[in-house]
């Protein structure tokens, strides 16, 4: 029988940038210990008090169909969230459950797309962001953010991708790879593009409430930019909560209102469970919010000091995340190669540049999801082994 042309080309025939990680977790399973610095699982579990309101939520009969577009409940509490955090007005009809940000990328390019459009992103990406551009019938088109501007887009470069028909223009700020959150100048430049060639913006905003520097930017709150701009949050990052898979999209409400036609024939909803378990989560606060995001910045800080005193590794300094990206083109290796290196020799795995695109080639990505003396341990090892390439 033959596979539909859309389900064997969402890797486009190449990889899908996991190597490195499906290694190490196999090297784990033959008995060997590996530091894992690949993919951003915090390393403590979603708190007890979530898990209890989960279970209660659970016991109280919060198990059969939950299709549409999220819990009135919820969809309330996000609303309000998303107007006190950002000062755009948001009411529930602009908000849709989703089962976690993944789903929210899928499910706003379909809305914002056709199949053959021309679907626009930034480059370095989060790996899955040109096969989900793909799995919507889409044609996925990178726009490098060049690491000598510290990996800040160029309206310019966006305005050249875009030409005369692109459909979207998916951005993610703080960055993952890089932990770069995109300037001032940087969003409104985003948004003019914008406008001027009728893009929609999509914006994956999960990192939101782990910013070390500055403010957070929602292009959301730009002037002009309400109308065309779905905003994708999720509970994952900032409550610890990846396994739950619940997340929202924020954006007008007549596609929010598609899309919610499109949950129904998906996905059927996220579990009602879950999402009281959400409405409690979010009713503690900044302060928790806060508590998840303290161990990062701190392991951050923990990093930038052990790459004082050496000009081998260079860190891309980051502005939020919990990620640091690490720039090792002085030892002569490219970024696949040093990783497959350290994870040979030293059984730390980290990931690639090269996983997240073309400009991100030549540099690796720390993630700081360990105790702090086995990060410590990590990077010991990685600047070594850095140290022997580059001599």
């Amino acid at each position: 029988m033959q596979l539909s042309d859309r389900i064997t080309g969402i890797n486009a025939g190449g990889s899908d940038g996991w190597g490195i990680y499906i290694k190490a977790r196999d090297m784990e399973r033959a008995g060997q210990k590996v530091i894992h610095l690949t993919i951003g699982e915090h390393d403590v579990r979603t708190d007890r008090t979530i898990l209890d309101a989960m279970h209660a939520a659970t016991l109280a009969g919060h198990t059969g169909y939950s299709f549409g577009s999220g819990s009135p409940g919820l969809r309330e509490r996000i609303a309000r969230r998303v107007s006190e955090r950002t000062g755009v007005t948001t009411t529930p009809d602009n908000v849709l459950v989703v089962p976690g940000g993944q789903a929210g990328l899928f499910a706003t390019h379909m809305a914002a797309c056709d199949p053959g459009d021309r679907a626009l992103f930034i480059d370095p990406y989060y790996a899955t962001y040109p096969g989900t551009i793909r799995s919507v019938g889409a044609r996925p088109v990178p726009v490098l953010a060049r690491a000598e501007r510290m990996f800040q887009p160029d309206a310019a470069d966006i305005a050249a991708a875009a030409g005369d028909g692109a459909a979207s223009l998916l951005i993610n700020s703080p960055n993952n790879p890089t932990g770069v959150a995109y300037s001032q100048e940087t969003m409104e430049g985003i948004a003019r593009t914008c406008q001027d060639h009728d893009l929609w913006l999509i914006s994956d905003e999960v990192y939101d409430t782990q910013l070390w520097h500055g403010r957070h930017i929602t292009p959301r709150a730009l002037p002009g930019m309400a109308e065309r701009t779905l905003v994708i949050g999720s509970l994952s990052k900032s409550h610890a909560m990846t396994g739950s898979r619940i997340g929202w999209v924020v954006g007008p409400e007549e596609a929010l209102e598609h899309m919610g036609h499109l949950a129904t024939n998906t996905t059927y909803g996220v579990a009602g469970f879950v999402q009281e378990a959400a409405s409690f989560a979010l009713d503690q606060g900044e302060g928790f919010e806060t508590t998840i995001a303290a161990p990062f910045r701190r392991r951050r800080d923990l990093v930038l000091r052990l790459l004082d005193g050496q000009n081998v590794v260079r860190p891309i300094p980051p502005d939020g995340t919990m990620y640091v990206m690490l720039d090792i083109r002085a030892t002569g290796l490219s970024g696949e190669a040093f990783a497959e290196a350290l994870l040979d020799k030293h059984h730390v795995a980290v990931m690639p540049g090269e996983s997240f695109g073309k400009a991100a080639a030549g540099h690796l990505r720390v993630a700081l999801t360990v105790d702090d003396a086995q990060l410590e341990e990590a990077m010991r090892l990685l600047l070594a082994l850095a140290a022997e390439r580059a001599g």
